[in-house]
């Protein structure tokens, strides 16, 4: 046989067909539960079922066996029903692959939660998510169209699984604090990310026991480093320190948030730091970052003021000792849900000096539940609309083919909840404002004299452009005294998102993950969504932000204002923060660390086998011009360099151009990244359907 420069000689054997996953996170943990739904389907029942052990038809890594007391918290699999013999279906019923499939499970973290909702990581840090808005699972309930999405798959909420335990239901051994905090735990609750964690690898080995007899799960706790094969034949998975390859007919990247290397500002901010020994933090995943550098009483520049800032304060504070009282006298009168606090140092903690270029945290998350009537959406922004975008024969520019589009969206969410929950702060009908919306050009005079009209309080009216940038223009007289502007805004926000009167806001939030769902069908659209989507519906929990004020009252967090900019000042031998907001200031330090994740780039990723396959691989990918992997929306099957797409790779994830707003599922309100794990089942198992032939290779 011939030796592609791609392949190894491969003893001839047959072997079943395989699919190989990599990553074992909640989106790849998700697909294997998809694939079991789908599997179902051409694995008829019969009743030549017998009950087998726990796990015994399902295997980890080389021959042990998923079941007993799992690693992650989950408990013991239900024993499930087996079919007999290998391969086959009882009765004489058999798909046209034999009833049998492989499927590699490939991720050196456990699986279930991966790397970012791994066990062992702080007890400080939190869900950013209430447990009751948490699940994996789509119960068909809004939107679900069970011949294109398949069977739905009911299962409970994060809330719903921590209640089903503590009323006998399910028996899930956890640690000591788990099993505490499950006690604890409401549907209001921001869980730990480690009680996340014991739920994922839950559903994860709720997936396996789901999966068919003939289906074999091997988990390989390696990184995959290479990836090789025709379009028409086996593809080849090298591990880390593994010389043969796995072989498969098909490989799904299931990856999450990329480590990268440095780009050209970031490489210039590092090497100054290591001429003048100053401290430089590149962007990463906060919970990996070595934080010993930042010293006590150092001042420390932070750049980026959402989730990963959150993060860092948290460790930075009361993950050196520091600790949170009421204030006196509060009574749990503060803002928000909850008591004012006041914040005890250690002595330990550096000062932080933190901005961005809005210059104000992210929303904090709405404290309230939704009653009433759901708005109806999409009703400016839907599939019509965005098929009719992609349709015009040029590249989509967000600002000029989908904003307007979301704006109405997002607007008419908005004046549907003010006209259904609060009809004394409307003048006129609902149905009379929504003919004259719908007739209205976005941005015009008689959208505004509509609004005017019919909502007569400003306040009441809804502004995006004033909350995407809420210091434009705003000047402080000093930095003492912007730091008492932002924690009189920071105040006001908590009150407001924790005030069922402005429920508008609630609805806005729902506008959001709609349109999110939407907007993923355009491929890469830039950066810009993507924050403000953010910003607006994915910030902090409450609590935080009241911590954030007691940080910034006790001077240990000190706001730097919008528009923030470092520069490296060789003559100081120190980094310089300057912004917008108090015109004129500056801030020295020795220390600057960059609170966010790094840009999407797939040529500066620090993946091998992305990177293998961008640089080394015939074929190769297309990368959008923000860094995204790109994927044929309906099936997320890898696009090479040509734009082909490709038959036997697929990705799914943050990296790609397809992503969706989160790998979590909030109950009720649809579930973009299940129907798309759903999608890429259907095609792998159709792969294999089609595929089927009598010999294949193995390693």
């Amino acid at each position: 046989m011939s030796v592609s420069p791609d392949s190894t000689p491969l003893p001839r054997r047959p072997r079943p067909p395989a699919i190989a996953i990599v990553g074992a996170g909640p989106r790849g943990v998700g697909l294997i539960a998809r694939i079991a739904a789908r599997a179902a389907q051409l694995l008829p029942a019969s009743t030549d079922l017998v009950a087998s052990p726990a796990g015994a038809s399902s295997h980890v890594g080389a021959g042990s066996p998923v079941g007993g007391r799992s690693r992650g918290g989950a408990g013991p699999l239900p024993p499930r029903p087996r079919r007999v013999g290998a391969g086959a279906v009882p009765g004489g019923c058999a798909t046209p692959w034999g009833g049998r499939l492989v499927l590699h499970l490939i991720d050196p973290h456990p699986p279930g939660g991966g790397r970012v909702w791994r066990p062992r990581q702080s007890p400080l840090l939190w869900m950013n998510s209430m447990a009751a808005d948490v699940s994996v699972f789509d119960d068909g309930s809004r939107g679900w169209d069970a011949e294109r999405d398949g069977p739905p798959d009911s299962g409970p909420s994060l809330a719903e699984w921590a209640e089903d335990i503590r009323a006998g239901r399910l028996n899930v051994p956890l640690a000591p604090e788990l099993a505490a905090e499950v006690a604890a735990l409401t549907g209001r609750t921001f869980a730990t990310r480690r009680l996340q964690s014991a739920y994922l690898r839950w559903v994860y080995e709720r997936a396996v026991a789901a999966l068919p007899a003939g289906v074999e799960l091997r988990v390989h706790r390696r990184r995959a480093v290479r990836l090789a094969g025709p379009r028409d034949g086996a593809q080849r998975v090298w591990l880390e320190d593994r010389e043969l390859p796995l072989v498969a007919d098909a490989v799904v990247l299931a990856l999450g948030h990329l480590d990268a290397e440095p780009g050209a500002e970031e490489r210039d901010l590092g090497a100054f730091a290591a001429r003048h020994r100053l401290t430089y933090l590149p962007p990463e995943y906060t919970a990996d970052s070595d934080l010993r550098a930042l010293r006590p009483g150092q001042p420390v520049l932070v750049r980026g003021f959402g989730l990963a800032f959150v993060d860092l304060m948290v460790l930075l504070t009361e993950g050196r000792g520091g600790t949170y009282a009421e204030a006196p006298g509060a009574r749990g009168e503060g803002p928000g849900d909850g008591p004012e606090l006041v914040y005890r140092p250690s002595g330990r903690e550096p000062v932080l000096y933190v901005g961005s270029r809005r210059g104000v945290p992210y929303h904090a998350k709405l404290g309230y539940d939704w009653t009433g009537e759901l708005p109806p959406l999409p009703r400016f922004f839907g599939p019509e609309q965005v098929a009719d975008v992609l349709r015009r024969q040029r590249p989509v520019d967000f600002a000029r083919d989908a904003w307007p589009l979301v704006q109405k969206e997002l607007g008419y969410a908005h004046y549907h909840r003010l006209f259904a929950a609060h009809p004394e702060r409307t003048v006129g009908s609902w149905a009379e404002f929504e003919a004259a919306y719908a007739a209205c050009e976005v941005g015009g005079a008689a959208l505004a004299a509509l609004v005017a009209d019919a909502v007569p309080d400003p306040a009441d009216r809804l502004d995006l452009t004033r909350l995407d940038r809420p210091l434009a223009g705003v000047t402080f007289a000093s930095h003492a005294a912007l730091q008492e502007g932002l924690r009189d805004y920071v105040t006001a926000d908590l009150i407001r998102r924790h005030d069922p009167e402005h429920s508008p806001d609630l609805a806005v939030f729902l506008g959001l993950l709609a349109v999110y769902g939407q907007v993923a069908g355009l491929g890469d659209i830039g950066p810009w969504w993507h924050g403000f989507f953010s910003y607006l519906a994915s910030g902090p929990p409450g609590p935080r932000l009241r911590q954030l004020l007691a940080l910034s009252r006790a001077g240990v967090v000190r706001f730097v204002g919008a528009d923030m900019s470092v520069t490296a000042d060789p003559a100081r031998g120190a980094y310089v923060a300057t912004s917008a907001s108090v015109p004129g200031h500056r801030i020295e330090a020795a220390a600057l660390v960059e609170a966010r994740l790094p840009d999407p780039s797939v040529a500066r990723s620090r993946d091998r086998l992305l990177r293998a396959l961008h640089e080394e691989d015939p074929d190769g990918l297309r990368v959008t011009p923000g860094g995204l992997v790109a994927v044929r929306p309906e099936d997320a099957r890898l696009l090479d360099r040509a734009g082909r797409p490709h038959p036997r790779r697929f990705a799914i994830g943050a990296p790609t151009d397809a992503r969706v707003a989160a790998a979590f599922a909030r109950p009720g309100t649809g579930a973009p990244a299940v129907r798309q794990n759903d999608a890429v089942a259907r095609a792998l198992l159709r792969l294999l359907t089609e595929d089927a032939r009598p010999a294949r290779l193995t390693a």
